[in-house]
């Protein structure tokens, strides 16, 4: 829930607007330019009124649009989105509910959604949309540390969806439906291990065919557990997470596909240490495993559903190419605060295929006999952010990948040895 402003102030006011020039050469994914620059614009309005301390109404107007593009760029639902009202909800909360130093949370209506890790749920505040839900969200808190949230939403499919209307930035409202639900919550307790908090969940995501729209027909139960202990200056930090789906899915998108069961998994872990003093660096070795569909009869790739993946992994946008699906990753990565203005982070990571039959990740490169290995690549990611005034933020983003055979000698792979990809971006929030 948005933090409320003060008790003499019913309406807050705000917005932002980010303005991104990004480049890509040697494009990693299959089907697209192998060269391309995009420029992308996204402005977020936003209005809170309180009738009092504990009742508000939210909205949020999004406008997403992409210039450059074409038919051969990777412009998608991911970029374009324009005049849509992304958020729009009211807010209870009832302190007390459940006994003496509870509260509970309560939201209706069409929101932003983000779960725990954010690796199953989220907003990626990277991409230039966002993703949106209508329904209803309960957060609860009682002592002793504990918290729960539950949710029943509708993901919004995001329109228009044809590539002609996105490069033109045409105007279409999205829409939710019965066709496409998402419920299920965690519970959390801080302090439980080590001074780390714990974390339980359960997500049901499910798909239907409907008019004009084809689907796989997920039916997915996705249980994950997390230990996490926040980094610190001149401490240890650690995070654990393993995820667990079952159910079914389609071989296809033809309406009479046969379905296969669901037997996927991911894991993440890291450990990190944050030095005292001067930059604050903080060094951490890091571990993926998303896995992929291989010989058998079950299908076994993971589906983040609606999962960030800048935080961890890679920029999306025209780069897009590391999706939580089917890859073998360790990782070292550096974070420092150089000045109170400014933040860096480098990670260098090396990828294998977890299935080498299936594509690798979100490149679209497969060889389905297997015969190409499954060494993907090097990356190396980097971004700085610089602070101009406390309203305006500078952001540059760089990502290398060296391919390795399976990138390049799969039956589809694009032949350049090299995917380079950069990002500018100027943020202003008022």
């Amino acid at each position: 829930m948005r933090q409320r402003p003060p008790k003499d102030e019913a309406l807050e006011l705000s917005g932002s607007h980010r303005a991104r020039f990004e480049t890509i050469d040697g494009q990693g994914r299959t089907g697209f330019n192998s060269s391309d620059d995009l420029f992308s614009f996204r402005t977020i309005l936003t209005a809170d009124y309180h009738f009092d301390p504990d009742v508000h109404l939210f909205a949020e107007l999004w406008d997403s649009r992409a210039y450059n593009g074409n038919r051969g760029s990777p412009i998608s639902t991911g970029e374009v989105n324009t005049l849509e009202p992304a958020q729009g909800y009211i807010g209870v909360t009832l302190p007390g509910a459940l006994g003496k130093g509870s509260k509970v949370d309560l939201q209706a209506g069409r929101f932003l959604l983000a779960l725990g890790s954010r690796r199953l749920v989220a907003a990626d505040d990277y991409r230039n949309t966002t993703n949106s839900s209508t329904g209803i969200r309960a957060d609860v808190a009682v002592p002793g540390g504990w918290k729960a949230t539950l949710v029943y939403v509708l993901p919004q499919q995001r329109f228009p969806n044809d590539l002609e209307s996105l490069l033109d930035n045409d105007v279409a409202l999205d829409r939710e439906s019965f066709n496409t639900v998402l419920w299920g919550g965690l519970v959390t307790r801080t302090n439980t291990i080590a001074g780390a908090m714990a974390e339980v969940g359960f997500i049901h995501f499910g798909e239907r065919d409907a008019a004009g729209r084809a689907t796989r027909d997920r039916s997915l139960d996705t249980v994950s557990a997390r230990l996490i202990r926040d980094p610190k200056p001149a401490t240890w930090d650690f995070e654990l997470e393993g995820i667990v789906q079952r159910g079914s899915t389609s071989t296809s998108l033809a309406a009479n596909a046969p379905t296969q069961d669901v037997r996927a998994w991911f894991v993440h872990g890291d450990l990190g240490y944050t030095f005292a003093g001067g930059w604050k660096p903080r060094i951490a070795l890091e571990y993926d495993h998303a896995s992929g569909d291989g010989r058998g009869g079950s299908f076994g790739r993971f589906d983040p559903i609606l999962g960030m993946r800048r935080a961890d992994l890679a920029p999306g946008a025209l780069y897009n190419l590391i999706l939580r699906s089917n890859f073998i990753s360790p990782g070292v990565r550096l974070e420092a605060v150089p000045s109170k203005k400014s933040d860096l982070m480098v990670s260098y990571r090396p990828f294998w295929l977890a299935a080498r039959e299936d594509a690798f990740s979100s490149s679209g490169v497969r060889d389905p006999s297997g015969r190409s290995g499954s060494f993907a690549g090097h990356q190396l990611d980097a971004r700085l952010r610089y602070r101009l005034t406390p309203k305006i933020l500078l952001e540059g983003d760089i990502a290398l990948f060296a391919k390795g055979r399976f990138m390049r000698e799969a039956p589809n792979a694009t032949r350049e040895s090299w995917t380079r990809y950069g990002s500018l971006n100027l943020i202003i929030n008022f």
